[in-house]
């Protein structure tokens, strides 16, 4: 099996990937291919509108259009 080697992992980086893994009980390793194979799944990509809707439903904050608006403010600074 191919193997990866990461140099210069910044420090904080790899404090937070080592958090992660034991919150996940993994080891650092497999924590790593879990992110990455997440990241390059395909539905990993933008979120269809559909789902969008269905998360702004069943959320704690629903979403409004004051909300999306003050995001959209955010977001232009």
């Amino acid at each position: 099996m191919p193997g990866l080697l990461i140099k210069d992992l910044p420090a904080r980086l790899h404090r937070r990937l080592r958090a992660r893994a034991a919150a996940m009980h993994r080891s650092l390793g497999r924590e790593a291919l879990v992110i990455l194979e997440e990241a390059l799944d395909a539905r990993a990509g933008p979120r269809g509108l559909a789902e969008i809707d269905a998360l702004r439903q069943r959320g704690s904050r629903p979403l409004t259009d004051a909300l999306l608006e003050a995001a959209r403010k955010e977001s232009r600074r």
